[in-house]
């Protein structure tokens, strides 16, 4: 019996040889046979036909501009396959690859042109890489090419990079393409004279796949950067916040135009969805991250004055507005999920930039040019720190970096950075002008914020790529605040809060089959902090400090997530996914399904459902908030996390290649929210830094409206946005009484268009003028108690009437103006940006005046202008 079995493996041995053998022989033995074809009036698709049957080899492409109708007169007689297919391409700007048993049609790389260097336009280099959309994998011999003129092409190489020269400067849609993929175009590419363009395209495999197949292009600037979310998200592109009337080069405020996004004046603070700033989720590099923004939470939580992220430093990121997949957590209401770019490996170029905002240096370039590796740095200082003047005194910069080095073998590793340091003094005024509170406090605010890791990113295999981080973080906040009174200052604030985390992240993303991909990670995260808390409890009666939060030591936040989008079939796609979060301070800990189901009605039109259950920690000092009722000691310690069930309704219509309609009504549930019992007050609505309260997890919230976006994509240099929202934002307090919330605006509309002329004698320089028009309803706020606020010399506000008046609607706009000509290597920017033009703010806010004893009512303004001069080379 075991010399049969034997007998058994040697055959089967001596088959598999034998195969083997006959696989390594057969492509020599196609690519040596001969072609005859005798045909005077023959089709480029016949001529295909042909060569299939008498090589055996298939011929692959897929590219809509290729005329497969073309007729021609060939003359081929024991022609070899390169003489065969040299001959039938001649003329149509294609050539061929031979890759195993295929032939690959793409379109061949633009020569040069000899032209007169006094009549030539300008060009420059279009490079990048493409790549599977949900492993990252390059793409060898794909074709990529300018749709509007298809002869600037080029195709992939084995690495998956490509790179067309040549290119007049102007806007341009890039298109790729790939046998057995579908056709992705990445729109509105600025060239430009002074900087080479590098983008990275992602294509979708089609699991309707055919050897020979034609698909339409589309473009998808709606959908999100990674791949695990089918809904309840877009890109943000930072080629749009540089160019959009309301973007002011800031990820938050571009967002302020988005459906159901309401922004505010003054600060980057926006409500998504009628939930509070402070619920959104700062991500970079895949951490979560201290707000990024320069004097964050100070005027409002959630915002700030300008964000440090440079669009000089960010690639086009995802922003998500509810029931975001299970990769993210930790936050009740939207998450910017933010990503550096790699810097240029093949040419070094700069920017500097001055205006009434600041300075800003860029620099990028290879580090070692073999390799691939490359450096990007960005920095940022204020006006004002340039300045000696006393009376000068808000101050903020910022840096940022990025180091990439591919390898061979182990994998691409990276190291990056981000740090802002903000500073501001005031001083009081001279006692005669004395009339409030704030002209005769003087004080400091100093906030330091830092962010930072490394990136290692290994490819297992084809379908399968690992990416690990271990990351910090760290923030400073010191405020101090004193009182001058007739005879002593008096300190009121004294406010120090430091943390630094230390985070390990790390996920595996596979692809199991061209219907499924899988990803699923976890991130550890350690938190060092040290809190001291002291404030006033009447500043309005120069009342000494009193120590309202204090803490310091180490917890530890652990989440884990596994997350998988499915073809069901050709037309309906599935996402499923759990995450799961721990935070040891308290021993809370969550578990929260999210699904979601896509169906493509037709090519143009596709409808999706989403669910997901979310939870979020509060602020730590939060946690740490102590006090005595009724002889008792109380604290926070063991708030429990805020949660939501977020459910979501999308309609996509692709009205045209360049016009998309997108509606989405929404219904959200908050539920477990701190609130002060026997009180109106709810974390909902907060908007102070600091907190002086004992709270409770019974408060509930519910959210519900419907958004609707209409977009131009650019064409022939024009484009136009508008968006609406129709919402309703409840909540119930302590008391248990539901109210309208702070943020219940009701109605939101924008609209956004601009236009770019090509202007100059070669028409190269290029001129841009964008506007931006928004309505929104009044937002809620408190009515004054005119009896303590007399007895307290301070503004207190009615809290039994809780949000029951209205601002006025708000009408207002931005515009921004840029001239940018382009020489060679060299491009100059001039531009003009003014956000809140102030037609109408509808805001007001009240003081209390110390020398009249009355309660003032002002207005509220906010406009915030920009003149700069941008020279790149």
């Amino acid at each position: 019996m075991d010399r049969i079995n034997a007998n058994k493996k040697l055959d089967k041995m001596i088959i598999l040889l034998f195969f083997s053998f006959l696989s390594l022989t057969a492509i020599p033995q196609n690519a040596e046979k001969k072609i005859t074809i005798q045909n005077k009036n023959i089709s480029l698709k016949e001529a295909f036909e042909q060569i299939e049957l008498q090589t055996g080899y298939s011929i692959a492409y897929e590219q809509s501009d290729l005329d497969l109708s073309r007729k021609q007169s060939l003359s081929l007689k024991s022609a070899s396959i390169d003489k065969a297919m040299k001959q039938v391409l001649k003329g149509t700007g294609y050539t061929y690859k031979i890759k195993g048993y295929h032939i690959i049609i793409s379109l061949s790389e633009k020569k040069p042109k000899m032209t007169n260097e006094k009549t030539q336009k300008l060009t420059q280099t279009i490079r990048g890489i493409v790549v599977d959309s949900k492993t990252n994998t390059p793409i060898e011999y794909a074709s990529v090419c300018i749709e509007e003129d298809p002869s600037y092409g080029s195709s992939t190489d084995s690495l998956g990079y490509f790179r067309i020269r040549d290119v007049p400067v102007g806007r341009y849609n890039i298109l790729a393409s790939f046998t057995g993929y579908n056709t992705r175009i990445i729109s509105e590419v600025s060239v430009s004279s002074s900087k080479e363009v590098y983008v990275e395209i992602p294509i979708d495999e089609n699991i309707q796949y055919l050897a020979e197949v034609l698909v339409k292009p589309e473009i998808k600037k709606d959908r999100t950067i990674n791949p695990i979310a089918i809904t309840g998200g877009r890109m943000i592109s930072m080629e749009e916040a540089g160019r959009f009337a309301n973007g002011f080069d800031d990820p938050a405020r571009l967002s302020a135009a988005f459906a159901g996004v309401a922004g505010d004046i003054g600060t980057n603070a926006i409500a998504i969805r009628g939930n509070s700033p402070q619920f959104t989720q700062w991500r970079l590099e895949g951490i979560e991250i201290p707000n990024p923004t320069h004097f964050a939470d100070l005027a409002g939580l959630g915002g700030g004055f300008l964000s440090a992220l440079s669009t000089q430093m960010i690639g086009n990121s995802d922003f998500y507005n509810g029931a975001f997949p299970a990769e993210y957590n930790n936050a009740l209401s939207g998450v910017f999920d933010m990503h550096l770019r790699n810097g240029n490996n093949q040419k070094y170029e700069h920017a500097f930039q001055v205006g009434l905002m600041g300075i800003d240096l860029a620099s990028e370039g290879p580090i070692n040019k073999k390799r691939g590796s490359s450096y990007l740095v960005n920095y940022r200082f204020s006006t004002t720190s340039l300045a000696s003047a006393d009376d000068l005194n808000l101050k903020y910069q910022d840096l940022a970096f990025k180091l990439n080095f591919p390898t061979s073998r182990a994998g691409t590793f990276s190291i990056w950075g981000l740090g802002l340091i903000d500073r501001n003094r005031e001083k009081p005024q001279d006692r005669l002008e004395w009339e409030t509170m704030a002209d005769r406090q003087s004080g400091k605010d100093e906030l330091e914020k830092m962010s930072g890791g490394l990136v290692h990113k290994y490819s297992v295999n084809e379908d399968t790529y690992i990416r690990s981080s271990l990351s910090a973080t760290y923030s400073r906040d010191h405020t101090v605040v004193d009182q001058q009174t007739d005879d002593k200052q008096v300190p009121v604030a004294d406010i120090r809060n430091s943390r630094w985390d230390l985070i390990f992240n790390s996920y595996l993303n596979m692809k199991f089959s061209p219907r499924h991909i899988n990803r699923t990670g976890v991130t550890i995260t350690q938190l060092n902090y040290d809190l001291d808390y002291q404030v006033s409890r009447y500043f309005g009666l120069n009342r000494p400090m009193e120590q309202i939060s204090k803490g310091n030591g180490k917890s530890t936040a652990i989440s884990a997530y596994s997350s998988s989008v499915i073809n069901l079939n050709n037309n309906l796609t599935t996402s499923l996914g759990v995450t799961a979060q721990y935070f040891t301070l308290n021993n809370n800990f969550s578990i929260e399904p999210r699904v979601a189901l896509k169906w493509k009605i037709n090519p143009k039109q596709s409808l999706a459902l989403a669910y997901g259950l979310h939870s979020r920690r509060e602020k730590l000092d939060y946690y740490y908030v102590e006090k005595v009722v009724n002889g008792k000691k109380l604290s926070n310690r063991y708030l429990d996390l805020s949660r939501a069930h977020h459910f979501g309704l999308t309609y996509d219509w692709n009205i045209n290649q360049n016009l998309h309609l997108k509606v989405e009504p929404y219904f959200q549930y908050l539920f477990h929210v701190p609130v002060e019992e026997k009180s109106s007050f709810s974390v909902i609505n907060y908007e102070e830094f600091y907190l002086d309260r004992i709270l409770v997890n019974t408060g509930k919230g519910r959210n519900y409206g419907i958004d609707i976006t209409l977009e131009q994509y650019m064409k022939n240099g024009f484009y136009y946005m508008i968006t609406g929202s129709l919402f309703k934002s409840k909540y119930r307090g302590g008391d248990n009484v539901w109210r309208n919330t702070r943020l219940d605006k009701g109605y939101l509309l924008n609209l956004l268009a601009g236009k770019e002329w090509m202007v100059g004698k070669l028409k190269q320089n290029v001129l841009s003028l964008n506007g931006r028009l928004y309505f929104q309803g009044g937002g809620r706020y408190t009515p004054v108690n005119k009896e303590r606020s007399q007895a307290e010399h301070d503004i207190v506000f009615d809290e039994t009437q809780a949000y029951s008046e209205r601002f006025s609607p708000s009408i207002n706009g931005d515009v921004s103006f840029s001239f940018r000509i382009n020489k060679k290597v060299v491009s100059h920017e001039f531009s003009v940006k003014v956000l809140n033009v102030g037609m109408r703010t509808g805001m007001h806010f009240y003081q209390y005046n110390e020398k009249t004893n009355e309660i003032e009512k002002k207005d509220g303004l906010g406009m915030i202008p920009n003149i700069s001069y941008k020279i790149y080379f």
